[in-house]
C-alpha cells in the first residue's frame, strides 16, 4: 500500500518542488531506487505468494503495473512530460498495490488440507 501511495503523490509531488525550492535533493535516482524497490518487492511477494495460493491474479495485475512504472521511469519522452508520466506512475503504482492486496487476500485464504501441494 505505501508503494501505491507512493506512486500517485511521488509525480506531484515532483511537480511541486520547483515552487519549493527543494528540487535539487530529488534527482532521477530517485525515482528509479524506488521503481527498483517496488520491483523487488513486488516480484518477491507475489512470487513466493503464488507459489503458496498457485492463482495467477496478482501476478497478472503486478507484471502490468511494473511495466508502466519502468516505462514511465526509463522512456526519456514520457519521463520528461509532466502530465502523462504522472498517470503512467500512478497507474502502475495503484496496480503494483493493487497486486499486493490481491496476494494478501489470496494468501490468507489460502486453507491447508489434503489437496495441499505443500
Amino acid at each position: 500500500m505505501a508503494c501505491a501511495v507512493h506512486c500517485a503523490a511521488l509525480p506531484l509531488l515532483i511537480a511541486v518542488l520547483p515552487s519549493l525550492g527543494i528540487a535539487v535533493w530529488f534527482g532521477d535516482g530517485f525515482e528509479m531506487g524506488f521503481v527498483m524497490f517496488a520491483t523487488l518487492l513486488g516480484s518477491f511477494s507475489v512470487i513466493s505468494g503464488y507459489r503458496r495460493h498457485h492463482a495467477m491474479r496478482a501476478l497478472s495485475l503486478l507484471i502490468p503495473g511494473l511495466g508502466l512504472l519502468w516505462v514511465g521511469v526509463l522512456y526519456a519522452p514520457l519521463h520528461h512530460a509532466l502530465l502523462p508520466h504522472a498517470i503512467t506512475m500512478t497507474c502502475g503504482g495503484v496496480l503494483v498495490g493493487l497486486a499486493h492486496l490481491t496476494n494478501l487476500r489470496l494468501n490468507h485464504g489460502h486453507i491447508h488440507d489434503a489437496s495441499c501441494a505443500h
